[in-house]
């Protein structure tokens, strides 16, 4: 590794260290009471004293957005293609699907509950809902992108449609899905969280609503660095994704 990268990676480290050691000594320099302003070491012994229960709720919210994230893409791509295939379908649909945008997902989650009920389906829903649209979109994109004068030559070579798809539109728009595809994993986690507001028994969200009310601080503190985890977590899950995929970038 050369001494520049590895300067790079240290560097953030330092900076985040340096960061937690003020926090620390901020707090206890002016006393500042723990449901104000946990110090970073009350944070950790939330960890520990209450892992076991954090696990718990951190399955259910990290099933949930698997589940979801997968559906939203299957049916993006799906969506994408049929619009790459007519302009029709894309005038017809776009409007709907900036439309779905322009709603709060906290507007939007109660909706869900009252449609779908307190379980495990409204959840994927709305994590559905936030990973179609950047999706949908960057792929689109993608497909749009691709030269038309390769389109034509391939035509000449009497290529068929379905040929100029896969070895052509496909491979040009790898970059643009895994584009959409890290906006997405970037909020797919807490779409997931905010749906277990409205109503949940078990998940990171609704440990969260228990730990505001109550005024824990740190074990709201601790929720709220698992869900940035995880959401890193799949965020380089689908960077790792697009070095194997697009070998040529």
């Amino acid at each position: 590794m050369k001494k520049t990268e590895l300067k790079n990676k240290i560097y953030p480290v330092i900076a985040f260290m340096i960061f937690i050691i003020i926090w620390e000594f901020a707090v206890r320099i002016f006393n500042t009471p723990e449901y104000r302003l946990p110090a970073p070491t009350a944070i950790i012994e939330e960890f520990i004293k209450s892992w076991e229960i954090l696990l718990g709720h951190t399955g259910i919210t990290f099933f949930e957005t698997i589940l979801g994230f997968i559906a939203g893409v299957l049916v993006a791509v799906a969506v994408a293609v049929l619009i790459d295939s007519s302009d029709m379908v894309e005038r017809i649909f776009m409007p709907f699907a900036v439309l779905s945008q322009t709603i709060p997902l906290v507007a939007l989650a109660p909706l869900l509950a009252i449609w779908f009920g307190f379980g495990i389906l409204p959840k994927v829903i709305l994590v559905i809902l936030v990973v179609f649209f950047p999706v949908t979109v960057s792929l689109v994109s993608g497909f749009k992108s691709i030269d038309k004068d390769l389109c034509e030559m391939m035509v000449g070579m009497n290529a068929s449609k379905w040929q100029i798809f896969i070895k052509l539109k496909v491979p040009g728009s790898l970059p643009f899905f895994f584009s959409g595809l890290k906006i997405s994993a970037a909020y797919a986690v807490m779409g997931a969280v905010i749906s277990e507001w409205t109503g949940a028994s078990r998940g990171l969200g609704i440990y969260m609503t228990r730990a505001m009310s109550s005024f824990k601080t740190a074990a709201l503190f601790a929720d709220i660095i698992i869900i940035s985890l995880l959401s890193i977590l799949l965020f380089k899950v689908i960077a790792y994704l697009e070095r194997k995929f697009i070998t040529w970038k």
